[in-house]
């Protein structure tokens, strides 16, 4: 089985998982009752892998998929402000053929970059337990052994992605230092044939506050971009 097809043999088997009850009935029911604006969607309402070509050079991790968004598209940061915020950011600095990303549909393409979620299911309120978070980490463990041949660089989202990605990079064969590098917006952390690099989460409290602007969102980009070999 080459590259792609393996990845989307995970990708399948990330979509039919049933692993955590309190997310499986979470994600169910957001997708039952839907949204007013929505009304007329019908909603994923399952896991939701990653996206992105199976040569990526370059690996986005942010946290988990949106009530709304993720869990209502079924692609990975679309459809909701926090997808609009990152994909406007790919496109402006050359990693995405449009700067929007609405639904599964819409012809978005990613340059030699996939994004992905330590956690795969819409958690209630976007917190996912530290147990959920370890229950799903053998999917971006392999996730992160199928990219292995091309990846040469991974931007994590958040402390709380940056905390999942550490392990899941040992479990795939890198070899992290110890003790583990702590999480900061701008750290970047080389490892075997692979930079690690963090920044803030585009959530809504991290954008609407200026904690994360659009231009502190794109020079980490270009950056990890640049570690890739992408620009």
């Amino acid at each position: 089985m080459d590259a792609p097809q393996a990845l989307s043999a995970l990708d399948r088997r990330v979509a039919g998982c049933r692993a955590c009850p309190r997310l499986v009935a979470w994600r169910e029911e957001v997708a039952r009752t839907k949204r007013a604006a929505f009304a007329d969607w019908t909603y994923w309402g399952r896991p939701v892998p990653g996206f992105g070509p199976a040569d990526a050079r370059l690996l986005i991790v942010g946290l988990a998929p949106a009530a709304h968004g993720g869990n209502r598209t079924g692609r990975m940061f679309t459809g909701d402000r926090s997808g609009d915020v990152l994909h406007r950011a790919l496109y402006d600095v050359g990693l995405a053929s449009q700067p929007t990303s609405v639904s599964a549909d819409d012809g978005l393409v990613l340059r030699g970059v996939r994004v992905t979620a330590p956690v795969h299911c819409a958690p209630p309120a976007n917190r996912p337990t530290p147990g959920e978070r370890d229950t799903c980490r053998p999917w971006l463990v392999q996730e992160l052994r199928l990219l292995r041949p091309t990846l040469r660089a991974v931007l994590v989202l958040g402390a709380f992605g940056w905390q999942a990605t550490l392990p899941a990079l040992t479990e795939a064969g890198w070899q992290v230092p110890r003790p583990r590098p702590v999480f900061a917006h701008g750290t970047r952390v080389p490892l075997d044939g692979l930079d690690l690099f963090g920044c803030f989460h585009v959530s809504q409290r991290n954008t609407f506050t200026g904690r994360l602007t659009p231009e502190m969102l794109r020079e980490a980009l270009r950056g990890a971009a640049t570690a890739a070999g992408l620009t």
